[in-house]
């Protein structure tokens, strides 16, 4: 599967950190930058652009917020071959938390919003555009939008400058029928936009998915090594590569990094495919039950943690 047009973004450590709060150590994101910069691949995002106004660094590490000092920490003193990115949530980043690009490491802002919130996505995309960063929209959650709802969205999108627009599968709930219908709805709403496609592992469909997606036209791919990120993870990075079939891909640096780093990480911080983040992938849920039912010491009766999520009841 060779299509040259195809970039790579890695989002472990931003990702993976929503199951840590980013309590990553230098030498852990430096390592994850030197492996990612050899394996070829065209982006790392590094974590959130995020106000400490709104987050405090005493319950969250140094890729919560990624300051320029932090980022110089990493990549300082080695050649840059790959473009950093950030990714901001509205409502937890503010305007001047934000340099010009030109006194920034990094090259790229992704704006991740839900529909309601489109209008405040496209302002603070134009916003770091004209900063000078490459930008996109991420939509989430956009399994359980109305498509009216979304149809709008799109349409208020199709008259901005943003150039590449992300389909997001926030929940795990998809099915390669949605993925199509979804990229050929964004495609007709939004044409000469780029589109990415950032899927998770809840019902083991994050890498089935994401070919989908390149086979719908998608070119701006996710990944995080080892499938590292919240709750079921994401689409493994590995298999991506491989499956590309693009030389500009070394995937040795990342089958070696998984075996220094990423085998003894996951045995003390688990992501994963389990069970109850399965649940709430079938039901097209929000993994936080999952998360604090793998969190518990002892799992609930997942029997009962199902009908309970299916029923809309309340899980204590």
């Amino acid at each position: 599967m060779f299509r040259p047009q195809i970039k790579i973004l890695d989002c472990t450590v931003r990702d993976g950190g929503l199951i840590n709060q980013w309590q990553f150590s230098d030498d852990f994101v430096r390592k994850v930058f030197i492996a990612l910069s050899q394996s070829g691949v065209d982006y790392m995002e590094i974590g959130y652009k995020s106000s400490e106004k709104y987050f405090s660094r005493s319950e969250n590490g140094a890729w919560k917020f990624c300051s320029e000092d932090d980022l110089k920490r990493i990549v300082g003193g080695f050649e840059k071959k790959l473009k950093l990115s950030a990714m901001a949530d509205i409502g937890r980043i503010d305007h001047e938390d934000i340099p010009q690009k030109s006194a920034s490491i990094l090259d790229m802002i992704r704006i991740a919003c839900y529909v309601k919130e489109i209008d405040k996505a496209i302002s603070l995309a134009h916003y770091c555009m004209e900063k000078g960063y490459e930008t996109t929209i991420n939509i989430m959650a956009v399994s359980k939008v109305l498509e009216k709802d979304l149809d709008e969205a799109l349409d208020d999108i199709s008259k901005s400058d943003v150039p590449i627009i992300y389909l997001v599968d926030s929940f795990g709930a998809m099915y390669s029928e949605q993925i199509h219908f979804l990229a050929k709805k964004y495609f007709d709403a939004l044409p000469g936009k780029e589109l990415g496609i950032h899927t998770h592992n809840n019902q083991q469909l994050a890498f089935a998915n994401t070919i989908e997606g390149i086979i719908a036209g998608i070119n701006r791919l996710d990944a995080t090594i080892y499938g590292m990120g919240r709750g079921a993870g994401n689409c493994p990075l590995e298999l991506l590569l491989s499956f590309l079939k693009n030389p500009k891909f070394d995937i040795r640096p990342i089958i070696e990094i998984i075996q220094e780093i990423f085998i003894l990480t996951k045995a003390k911080i688990e992501w994963g495919y389990h069970i109850p983040y399965m649940i709430t992938g079938i039901l097209n849920e929000h993994p936080r039950s999952g998360m604090k039912a793998m969190a518990a010491k002892k799992l609930p009766n997942l029997r009962q943690f199902y009908e309970n999520l299916r029923d809309e009841i309340p899980i204590d």
